[in-house]
């Protein structure tokens, strides 16, 4: 049944919607299965060790490059019009940003994509997180915050489509961005096996992959087969939770579309496989100080999406997959701030061993 037949019979926001819904629950199941997390990848890494968490974003970052770049020089999907390669980007923003979301993440111990997750089993911090970040990343893409991101935004930019796509930067083949995701698959292979890990960490790793790749084969079929001009875009989850959060607080004012299927699907996904696997369980904070630290962690973390234009999914995994110079720094931004802010915050203050970090 394609997609032209489906958007006749059901419009475009609907078949939109509903695409965003399937794919959200693909990426909740297979991220909760897997652990799937930035943060902890960052904690094993800044730690001097390559362990199984480091293996499993390997595998779904590699996974979403590798699938990416196939559909790309295959030509089943044209993604040249995807937001992260529009010809006019900001390296501030993606500096700035990634530094804030990195420390974030650390200070929530989780990236908004991990929070989702984790609210769907049960766990209240990473709830009352999420909610916070929303709300922030709304108050800084349409509210009072939104002057201080654009004014931030503005203090590094590059234009033209040779600059804003990182292999045409480099002078490099693209085929080069299809062997980076297979060279990251072959590295997430080996440490895999040296630690053993568990058969859901190698399925989840490689299906929140599969779940991004399948996100711009989606929206770039729409894209094609729609009258109305709809966004090239994969997973992300800063514009999509304030949109998910701005149709309950004034439906009127908000249209369905890819992003607000999305993020329901994510936590449905979550919920499904928590439960099937008997992991639902309700927990709260320990203390007023731990609230404040994730209240703070969620609030910087939804700035800095923003300004980055995307969090560690939306900049690093998606916008890293179509190779867009902005999102390659966001990334390496993110990997950095989370560095420094867990060895200034948790291990300076509170040595402990790493597998106290391990993510819930």
């Amino acid at each position: 049944m394609s997609l032209e037949f489906l958007i006749e019979r059901w419009g475009e926001p609907t078949v939109a919607a509903v695409g965003g819904l399937v794919i959200g629950l693909l990426f909740g199941a297979m991220a909760q299965r897997s652990r799937f997390c930035l943060r902890s990848a960052v904690i094993e890494f800044s730690e001097g060790r390559l362990g199984p968490k480091m293996a499993v974003w390997l595998l779904a970052f590699g996974a979403a490059v590798a699938l990416t770049q196939a559909l790309v020089l295959s030509g089943a999907a044209d993604l040249s019009q995807a937001r992260q390669l529009a010809p006019r980007a900001s390296l501030s923003g993606a500096v700035l940003g990634g530094l804030l979301v990195g420390s974030g993440m650390i200070l929530t111990r989780g990236c908004p994509s991990r929070l989702l997750v984790l609210s769907a089993n049960g766990n209240l911090r990473a709830l009352l997180s999420g909610l916070v970040f929303a709300v922030v990343a709304q108050a800084s893409l349409r509210g009072a915050l939104a002057p201080a991101r654009e004014a931030l935004a503005e203090l590094w930019v590059i234009e033209g489509e040779a600059r804003t796509h990182l292999l045409d930067l480099l002078g490099l083949d693209p085929r080069a961005g299809l062997a980076t995701g297979l060279l990251a698959l072959l590295v997430a292979t080996a440490v895999g096996l040296s630690h053993r890990i568990r058969p859901w960490a190698w399925i989840g790793g490689a299906g929140v992959g599969v779940a991004v790749a399948a996100a711009w084969w989606f929206t770039a079929g729409l894209a094609a087969a729609s009258f109305e001009p709809v966004t090239v875009k994969s997973i992300s989850f800063s514009g999509p939770s304030a949109d998910v959060l701005m149709l309950f607080l004034a439906p009127s004012t908000q249209s369905i579309d890819f992003d607000v299927g999305l993020v329901p699907g994510v936590f449905l996904g979550s919920f499904a496989a928590a439960f099937l696997a008997h992991e639902l369980k309700l927990e709260g904070f320990k203390d007023g100080q731990s609230m404040r630290r994730y209240i703070a962690g969620a609030a910087m973390m939804g700035f800095g999406a923003m300004l980055a234009g995307g969090c560690a999914v939306g900049a690093g995994v998606s916008g890293g997959a179509v190779f867009a110079t902005s999102a390659w720094l966001a990334l390496t931004a993110m990997w950095v701030g989370a560095g420094i802010t867990h060895w200034v915050v948790d291990r300076m203050r509170a040595p402990v061993s790493a597998l106290s970090y391990a993510a819930r």
